[in-house]
This record gives structure tokens, sequence and C-alpha cells, in this order.
């Protein structure tokens, strides 16, 4: 064995290649890493930074392993360690365009996991670099888990402040705020971290939920030479609000035949079909009864479950994701869910923001949605669609038009626009068919310091969304913003 040793100045180097390894990848902190290690003076796109970022460090470790056979087994304590970070950084940066394509074939193929032409390739070079084979093994899965929540989280556009900290708090869902962290202890444990998504209707919360329950960790199966599941089985979602009482408690925990009349066949609920690897989405949880709520929090407790009609336990498996359009305080407050059960969903609370709150942030925002769905709708590329298609929105549509529909709304707006050239917005939700619109209101100067302060907080809370907004933007406590909106 060599006693091989890094110089002070590489192993400055491969301690920024482990900062980077650690930083959140949608966080300005990986992008000024990377702009160390680089050493660039200008902004560069992301492509280009990590063309770049991979040259630089493949320069880096030939020269630092020059002439040295495993170089993992030869280098000593930090070092060893050190040297890992960087084959390893280096192995995973250059094998994402295949991963991108994997998961792109995986996406086509559904439910069968496909195989990986290129898992041989990867694995036999980190054993070249003397990275032991289960070590491999266990290395490979994580790059396609990383790869995979990097490609999903990435296609959540937007360019304002709110979406980027979107991006970077779902990767931490997935990851932890530290991925050594997450590596070390958690990478088979996160079943426990129940996450709750709130935002209004039309923000993209399935969306976001998707991101997450597609994400979650998948070994590779040697022998099969493929992963063992395809992770498009592996996020189950339902809509609570679409099934009436007596069917909600079927859809969750399935029943058994004959539990009830018209069940002639047994069913499974998707708290059967959640995978160790994946996560249920329960979407507008908001609207379930208290009594389903405790069927929940029993099962989020214990970890099981019995089908209608049946005292066998099943054993769930895999992590919850629960949403909600309504005001979760408000809805606490009036005991319409319970407190137990909130304290069960909220390992992670995110905020999905409104569209109205992205063009507030930046108003490019809107160029970016509108190029996203035009291509979507058409399925390529048109500058010309889009540029048409903003023209008629600036016309037509008021600079501080609400968008109360959201993402959605735009999307059925950039349809409308496509059939008739036109959209004027919805009139209702927007409140501008109304005849006492706040602006109208005060022009008529006949309120009350109370009315005024109590409306002022209404048109804030619809705007803002939580009670706790509202409070910081005018500076009055919770309770008191409460008892105006309420009012």
């Amino acid at each position: 064995m060599q006693n091989v040793k890094l110089n002070a100045t590489e192993r400055e180097f491969f301690r920024m290649v482990r900062l980077a390894i650690g930083a959140n990848p949608f966080s300005d902190e990986r992008a000024a890493i990377d702009s160390r290690l680089t050493q660039s003076k200008t902004p560069l796109s992301n492509d280009k930074q990590i063309k770049l970022l991979i040259a630089v460090v493949e320069k880096q470790l030939r020269k630092t392993c020059a002439g040295v056979e495993k170089p993992v087994l030869q280098f000593q304590g930090e070092d060893r360690e050190l040297v890992q970070y960087g084959i390893l950084f280096l192995i995973y940066h250059k094998s994402c365009a295949r991963f991108d394509q994997h998961i792109q074939e995986q996406i086509h193929n559904g439910d069968a996991p496909c195989g990986v032409a290129f898992a041989d390739e990867v694995l036999a070079e980190m054993r070249a670099m003397g990275i032991a084979q289960k070590e491999a093994v266990r290395f490979f899965s994580l790059f396609f888990q990383m790869r995979r929540a990097f490609y999903f989280i990435d296609q959540i556009v937007g360019r304002s402040p709110c979406m980027k900290n979107l991006r970077r708090n779902l990767w931490n869902n997935i990851f932890t705020h530290d991925i050594w962290l997450y590596d070390q202890y958690l990478w088979n444990r996160m079943e426990d971290f129940s996450t709750m998504l709130l935002g209004a209707t039309g923000t993209g919360k399935g969306l976001a939920a998707a991101a997450i329950g597609r994400s979650g960790y998948i070994s590779y199966d040697e022998r099969k030479k493929c992963f063992s599941e395809s992770f498009t089985r592996v996020f189950v979602s339902i809509n609570l609000s679409q099934y009436p009482e007596q069917l909600v408690e079927s859809e969750l925990f399935g029943h058994k035949k004959g539990a009830f009349t018209g069940a002639i066949d047994g069913h499974e609920g998707i708290f059967t079909l959640c995978s160790p690897a994946g996560a249920i989405f329960l979407d507008e949880i908001g609207e379930v009864s208290t009594h389903v709520q405790i069927k929940l929090l029993q099962v989020l407790q214990e970890r099981l479950f019995s089908p209608v009609g049946s005292h066998k336990k099943e054993r769930f498996y895999g992590r919850v994701i629960a949403a909600t359009n309504r005001s979760i305080e408000e809805l606490r407050s009036k005991k319409m869910f319970r407190d137990d059960f909130y304290y069960r969903l909220c390992s992670d609370i995110i905020h999905v923001p409104s569209l109205r709150e992205r063009i507030r942030e930046n108003p490019e925002e809107l160029d970016d949605l509108l190029a996203h769905t035009v291509r979507r709708i058409v399925g390529k590329t048109s500058p010309e669609l889009v540029l048409n298609t903003l023209q008629i929105l600036k016309k037509q549509i008021p600079p501080d038009y609400p968008w109360p529909g959201n993402v959605r709304e735009l999307e059925q707006g950039v349809r409308r626009i496509l059939l008739k050239q036109q959209y004027e917005g919805d009139q209702i939700l927007s409140g501008e068919s109304k005849s006492d619109t706040f602006e109208e209101m005060l022009a008529e100067r006949n309120l009350t310091a109370q009315q005024l302060m109590a409306r002022y907080c209404k048109e804030l809370y619809k705007k803002l969304g939580t009670y706790e907004a509202v409070a910081k933007q005018t500076e009055l406590d919770r309770r008191t913003v409460k008892k105006y909106i309420d009012s």
C-alpha cells in the first residue's frame, strides 16, 4: 500500500468539493461554491457551469491520483475521504445525462423497471478507484435518487424568490438540510417525516407532491440489472374531496368483499398500494371529517391499518404528504382539523406560492410560465406564440389582476387565447364584478375605523393567505388580525 498524502492546496480544493456535494443544488450557496471551484469571473448558465466544473475536478483528480492505483485505498484519514468525495462528485456529474435519459425511458415504460444499460460501466469505474462493490451499488442508488429529485424539482419553473425558495424546500424535504446526515442516518428512515403543502387552488401542490413522492431511495438490483422498483408506481395520490364520506375509508384502506352494501368484490386502498420507497399524497386533507382524521392519525402513529370489514392488521410503508387550499389555522381554530392530527402531519410545512405572489416578486415570471405552458400545449418551443399570448394578456388583463385560479387559470387562459385570441380573466373570483370593491368603499368615505381595518385585513388575507402574513404586513398581533378577518 502506498503512503500518499494530499498537499495543502489539494486538500483545500477537495474540501470545497465536499461543500459542493453537501449544498442544496437549488441554493445560492451551491452556486457560490461552484464559482469558487471553477474560478469563473462572469455568471454562467447552469449547463455551462456544470461542464466547466466537471473539467476542473477531473483535471485535479488526474493530477492528484497520477500513478496511484485504486486511489481511495492509498490515502488515509481525511485525505481518503476527500479523494473519494472528488471521485464520486465527478462520476455523478458525468452520469447525469444518462440518468436523465433513463428517467425519461422509465416514464415512457411505466411501472415495469427498465434495465440500466450504463450501470456496469459506472460501477466498474467506482471499483477501479478503490470503492468496494457494495458501497458502489449504494452510491449508484443514491446518485439515481439525487438525479430524480433534481429532474422533477427543476421542472417546477419560476425565477421569483418564492419559487426559488420552494425548490430549495422540496430538496431539503427529500435529503434534509445536510445530505451527509441523510446518507448516514436517514436514507431508509424517511417514512416518519410527513409533509403538509399549503397553497391556494391551482398553485401546483400536486406537482410539488409528485416531486417528493417520486424521489425516494430505490436500490439498484445487480442481478436483474435494474432498480428494484419503477419510480412511476411509488407515488400514489387521492383527492379526498371527490369521495362521499361513506367511501373515503374504502379508498384509503380498502375493503373486503361484502363489507358493505355494494361491495361485491374486494378493493385495495392506497395505503396497501404504497411501497416503502414511495409516498401517499392526500389532497384536500382539510375536507375530511374528524372521524376519518382519527383513522388517519392511528395509521400515522402505529403504521398499521385494517381494510373496511376486516380485523386483519396491515403494515403501511412510505411517506405521507397532505395538502389543503384552506387556511389550516382557521380549520384548527374552528375545531374542524384536529390538533393531534396536525402535529402528526407537520414534520415539514411547505408553502406553495400563488401566481399573484410570484408575479409581484418578479414580473418576468409570467414570461417563463407562458413559455412553459405553450410548450406543453403545442409540444414544442414557439417564441412567436408566447409573444402573441403575452401581448394579448397585457392588452386585456389589468396589471394588478390577482389570478385567482393561479397557474391552472393561466393554462386555460392560454388555451382560450389560442382558440379565440382573447382572455379577459375571471371576473367573479377576481372580485371585479362586485359593486362593493374595497376601492369603491374607500371612495364613498363612509367606513368607520373598525370597518376600514377589517376590510383591509380581509383584502390582505385574500392576497397573502395566512393570518401570520397579514399580521406582519399590518404590524398587528395575530389575534387582532384574526378578529378583523373573521368579523
